[in-house]
């Protein structure tokens, strides 16, 4: 018997509804396998990506590098935070979470550095490992800053993607073992096109079509210099 996982990977087009692009059973922690599930979904022609939204896997930031060249990337802050903390002595882990989560509860991108900046200065005087990890994360953990206000909740960390993770764990556990990956994909992917089919159908949209437009905005409209710079 082997663990193998199954990789999700969810989007949403250009009129702001979300979609399926694609799954598949292998070795997460493997840039091969990351690589080729990412190019596997180019080669469907999944196109005009502008970010991509994950955890802090080595082998998978390199695939989205290597395949998804000029797209940004958010890296997760519920598993930035889940990093942070697990540094942390569990008596000061609600302070310093409470401390971090005022970063993202800013108005706008100004306040958002400004706040970024001073969580860092004050994190210094008592966790300094915690503001070095801050510091080194700061263009992985703001990127959703270089994108609509109006996305910002949905796109700063993977949880929209963790319900449907959460129905194929509960699937995959009442049948336990599985006698080849196919037989796993097979009930992962019934599950997956179901939530597509839902998606699909429902009259509500992910992103309005308005917040959509503004990602085509003139770039010096929507470009953050602090992001940008060399």
């Amino acid at each position: 018997m082997v663990s193998q996982a199954v990789v999700v990977a969810i989007g949403v087009a250009a009129d702001g509804r979300r979609e399926v692009l694609g799954f598949e059973v292998g070795e997460t922690e493997s840039q091969p396998f990351w690589t080729s599930f990412l190019r596997s979904l180019k080669a469907r022609d999944l196109g005009g990506v502008r970010l991509v939204i994950s955890d802090a896997h080595t082998g998978l930031i390199s695939a989205i590098e290597t395949v998804f060249t000029g797209a940004a990337w958010q890296r997760c802050r519920v598993h930035f935070m889940r990093n942070v903390l697990s540094h942390v002595p569990k008596a000061s882990g609600p302070m310093v979470a409470s401390i971090i989560r005022t970063i993202f509860a800013q108005p706008d991108t100004e306040h958002v550095f400004g706040q970024f900046h001073e969580v860092v200065r004050m994190l210094t005087r008592s966790h300094p490992k915690t503001a070095d990890m801050l510091e080194d994360a700061k263009d992985d953990i703001l990127a959703f800053c270089g994108f609509p206000q109006q996305h910002w909740r949905q796109i700063w960390s993977t949880n929209p993607l963790e319900r449907v993770n959460k129905e194929i764990k509960r699937r995959t556990d009442v049948v336990g073992t599985f006698p080849n990956p196919a037989a796993l994909l097979r009930l992962a992917g019934h599950v997956l096109i179901e939530q597509h089919d839902e998606w699909d159908g429902a009259d509500r949209r992910y992103f309005s079509e308005h917040s959509m437009k503004l990602l085509t905005a003139n770039d010096e409209e929507v470009a953050i210099p602090e992001l940008n710079a060399a």
